[in-house]
């Protein structure tokens, strides 16, 4: 005898829910937004009362602000390449070759993230004493003090990735085929992971660029380290730059989404 199904009948949506969610997106909408239109609305004011875009206008006229902006982006680049250099690699031989040391490796790579920065700039101004001996004095030594800034937050989303896809079978069938670790490393785990690779040198990035502390009391001119020089003498332009860069990471964050979205679906289609 055949066993009919009653049709399950779809689910009705909770009102309540809804509402609930929209006054959520509402209040954390207005409460991130309301911030960024009053910065915008103090850097286009002008000393008669009307509107200008001077203080604007001031941001590429500076060439010390210029100069710092521009050491600040390489600086971004630089670290990401460097904190991702040293991930990558080592996480994905650890976890083909080295299981046991995953735990001391995360704590080592999570513990920057608990140490104030005061406490960092401590333990490093003493090697950067050598670090200015053999490197010289240049801003993009700091390269190295922002990459041990960035770990946290690069290792845990390299760790989502490497998490999400079967490492170990996709080495073992490349190394079978006679791929070297190399090969396995660029052409098999680097393209697995492209999604968290991205979100770690965007979170690098936004992070390196918003970072005022050690590059002040390294004395190293940084773009925030200039924008709070240039906030005790013209508040318009300091305020203008920092919009700028909040606008910026912004930006990053909606690529970053974009990216993780993109892959998602592409993943849902291919499965």
């Amino acid at each position: 005898m055949a066993v009919t199904r009653e049709p399950v009948k779809p689910k009705r949506r909770n009102g309540n829910g809804g509402v609930l969610r929209a006054v959520v997106l509402v209040v954390l909408g207005a409460y991130f937004a309301l911030p960024l239109v009053a910065m915008a609305e103090f850097s286009t004011r002008s000393a008669n009362g009307t509107r200008s875009l001077q203080s604007w206008s001031g941001i590429v006229t500076d060439p010390d602000l210029v100069a710092a902006i521009w050491v600040s982006v390489q600086l971004a680049l630089l670290s990401s390449l460097l904190v991702l250099a040293l991930l990558v690699p080592t996480m994905a031989w650890i976890r083909l070759r080295l299981p046991a040391l995953r735990r001391p490796v995360e704590f080592l790579c999570l513990l920057p993230v608990a140490i104030p920065a005061i406490v960092l700039v401590v333990g490093m101004a003493p090697l950067y004493a050598w670090v200015d001996y053999f490197l010289g004095d240049s801003p993009l030594t700091l390269a190295l003090a922002y990459a041990v800034l960035v770990l946290p937050f690069a290792y845990r989303s390299l760790d989502a990735g490497l998490s999400a896809i079967d490492l170990k079978t996709l080495a073992e069938a490349a190394r079978g085929l006679g791929a070297g670790w190399g090969t396995v490393l660029l052409r098999i785990v680097v393209p697995n992971i492209r999604t968290a690779l991205i979100s770690a040198a965007l979170l690098s990035v936004a992070l390196v660029l918003g970072e005022f502390t050690i590059a002040s009391l390294l004395n190293f001119d940084t773009l925030q380290v200039r924008v709070n020089l240039i906030g005790k003498r013209d508040a318009g332009v300091s305020i203008a730059v920092s919009l700028l860069c909040l606008l910026f990471a912004f930006a990053l964050l909606l690529l970053l989404s974009s990216a993780g979205s993109r892959r998602r679906r592409a993943t849902a289609e291919e499965g």
